[in-house]
């Protein structure tokens, strides 16, 4: 009886197989495209209104996306950490807040720390915390003036809308997640009130004459839900009132006049490069977008010779200071995201996701403590100390960074929209009616798909830190619609399997690999994207090196010696310094890497992986000492030339992904030990 049991089974398991493969050949085609579809309107989310340009891809509602894995622990840390309990730190925070009608301040810092707040809640699923946001959005709501005009009256008198256009994108948040009816009438009313303001009093100067373009995508985005014409017309005022970034930020004129303002400013810089692409969905001038493209470029071939996908700016972008001991501020990482993120969905090109990736994964998980209770201003590729001293060679002076729950008061509270963003942004729409993974992430994603099939989706992966992604289907009913799978630029010959069965299509990187077809229950994909060790050369960073391997960067592991200098039990602030050497140089031939770099231990990913001895991967590399190269005051030194001759012995070193290290060295000079060699470079 078991024998004939046994015999029934197999039968039944090679017949479903054999059906699956019978249907992936006949149902499942594959093909390579650059972007998703540019034309038509997704049938179940909110897609640009004519006349505006399409955007390839949609945003789904908030909360469709719930994340799980090592980035879920990221948002539940958050939760725990200084944004989830900023009200107890935070003296702008406080009962007396002008944004609940008291004394207080009433600028930026509340909206800057409602957008994370609010979004991390819907994204969590946490009703704690979407109650609390809402007792700051109902206030926001019951403030609007018979005009239109809502907020503190403080800003109103001196016309600064730059608190506002920050206070919509969490007003948005709420309309996009609940479906709030208060929200579009009240915006309408309040562009309404936008549009009584003579020119000198719409954006007249300081950060909202930045950073107009912020007011301009909430102008786009209540467009896109009510119609009303009046609203392209205050856009094209706005536009034209915002700084001018369609021109290139970089010229030998403005070096050679440099001074500091609010132009050169790192965070203006990550908002504004973005600007023109967003008019070009009502201009449709292809020069738009690429105006974004060429200032992105500027910027990184001056000061983004490093790995994190940041550039330095400390303060602003200064002449001759482009070394990877400058630092990026949280704020800038956060609102770099927000740039890559808002680009994708406009282009569709894959590099603003790629780029997207390179900080969450490479620089802003460092620029906070593992439990994520405290942060500090700057974070650098090379940063061998984090003390409190303040004798650093930055714009700024004061204490920069160790790590604080209370001291940075833009990052302090801007910094919490990073992960909710990023979540938000795992997987969009396309106007086609099918569906994209443009960020590779555990999570469950529903979505309406096809004519209006519910589907929900399961993604299991460790990515970064691992090549494999599995996907597996939830639907009803069958439905036929494409789904989109981003192939990363980095990404060499990818292997996509259906129902366990090779599409037989590879490589293509910077592409999406298509599969579109007759979807059934329990259909699975699986995608490999191979991830070797590469090394790239900074021909414009004195020929120094970096490691890759897929999206992760790696530095040097420095023992990490914490010391706490402030604040409380609960809430301590901290200084790190290094309890191992870090002026080392690496050994190797850039052209064979894998004879001199190799991983030296994998890990399972468990828990919170960017932490020195949670590193989910480590590399081992040949490496010298470079004794001349010491602390330049209380900061690292300058990085040498390559090659850097040294006679140190050959050491083995290992190398953790960026995130993990608080203290760097991920800039590397090359060493000979030729004395001859040394001496003629």
């Amino acid at each position: 009886m078991k024998g004939k049991l046994l015999i029934v089974f197999h039968l039944a398991l090679c017949l479903s197989l054999l059906r699956c493969a019978n249907r992936y050949d006949a149902e499942i085609k594959c093909k390579w495209v650059q972007v998703p579809p540019e034309t038509g309107t997704n049938r179940h989310y909110v897609s640009t209104r004519k006349p505006l340009a399409p955007n390839p891809l949609v945003k789904l509602p908030i909360g469709s996306i719930r994340p799980e894995g090592w980035l879920r622990k990221q948002l539940e840390l958050e939760r725990d950490g200084f944004t989830g309990r900023l009200s107890e730190l935070s003296r702008f925070l406080g009962p007396d807040n002008a944004w609940l009608g008291g004394k207080g301040s009433g600028w930026e810092e509340m909206p800057y720390w409602l957008k994370g707040f609010g979004d991390l809640g819907y994204v969590l699923g946490d009703s704690s915390i979407i109650h609390q946001a809402g007792m700051w959005l109902d206030a926001a709501l019951s403030s609007q003036d018979a005009d239109g005009y809502f907020g503190p009256a403080y800003n109103k008198k001196v016309r600064d809308l730059w608190p506002n256009m920050v206070m919509l994108q969490a007003l948005r948040s709420l309309h996009e997640a609940t479906g709030d009816k208060r929200v579009l009438p009240f915006m309408t009313r309040y562009f309404q009130f936008q549009t009584t303001l003579p020119a000198d009093s719409l954006l007249p100067g300081s950060w909202q004459k930045y950073r107009g373009g912020e007011n301009l995508e909430s102008i786009y985005w209540l467009y896109n839900r009510t119609g009303d014409g009046f609203l392209l017309n205050l856009a094209e005022r706005v536009y034209k009132g915002t700084h001018d970034w369609a021109s290139p930020i970089l010229t030998p004129e403005r070096d050679r006049n440099w001074e500091p303002s609010g132009f050169y400013h790192g965070v203006n810089i990550t908002m504004g490069f973005r600007y023109p692409a967003v008019y070009y969905q009502q201009s449709g001038d292809a020069a738009d977008i690429q105006a974004a493209e060429k200032n992105y470029r500027l910027i990184m071939d001056a000061y983004g010779m490093q790995p994190g996908g940041m550039f330095a700016a400390d303060e602003n972008i200064r002449p001759g200071y482009a070394d990877p001991r400058q630092g990026a501020e949280t704020c800038s990482m956060v609102e770099f995201m927000h740039s890559h993120e808002e680009l994708l969905k406009i282009t569709g090109d894959i590099h603003w996701a790629d780029r997207c990736e390179e900080i969450a994964f490479n620089s802003l998980p460092a620029s906070m403590t593992p439990d994520l209770k405290a942060l500090h201003y700057l974070t650098a590729p090379n940063l061998a100390g984090c003390d409190s001293s303040g004798l650093h060679d930055f714009e700024n002076r004061g204490t920069l960074l160790s790590y604080d729950p209370r001291s940075y008061r833009c990052c302090q509270h801007n910094a919490g929209f990073g992960w909710p963003y990023y979540t938000e942004h795992l997987w969009m729409a396309t106007l086609d009616n099918g569906l994209a993974a443009v960020f590779y992430s555990a999570c469950t994603v529903k979505a309406e798909v096809a004519d209006g099939a519910a589907l929900t989706l399961h993604v299991a992966t460790d990515y970064p830190f691992s090549d494999s992604v599995e996907m597996q289907l939830t639907l009803e009913d069958p439905a036929r619609f494409p789904i989109y799978l981003r192939i990363p630029e980095w990404s060499g010959s990818s292997v996509c399997l259906v129902n366990g069965r090779e599409t037989g299509i590879t490589g293509r990187p910077g592409q999406y690999l298509v599969l579109d077809g007759n979807w059934e229950n329990g259909d699975r994909i699986r995608l490999i994207l191979p991830m070797s060790i590469q090394v790239k050369k900074w021909d414009k960073m004195k020929n120094a090196v970096s490691l890759r391997r897929g999206s992760l960067w790696f530095s040097l592991k420095i023992d990490e010696e914490w010391k706490r200098y402030g604040g409380s039990e609960e809430w301590p602030a901290w200084e790190i310094h290094p309890a191992s050497a870090w002026n080392y140089g690496l050994i190797l031939d850039p052209e064979q890497p894998e004879s001199f770099v190799s991983i030296a231990e994998e890990k399972p990913v468990s828990g919170q992986p960017f932490t020195p001895n949670q590193a989910p991967i480590e590399l081992s590399a040949k490496a010298s000492k470079i004794p001349q190269w010491t602390w330049d005051g209380r900061m690292i030194g300058e990085l040498p030339a390559s090659p850097v001759y040294s006679a140190e012995p050959v050491e083995k070193i290992r190398l953790i992904p960026m995130g993990c290290a608080r203290l760097r060295l991920s800039c590397f000079p090359i060493i000979i030990t030729d004395a001859k060699k040394g001496m003629e470079h």
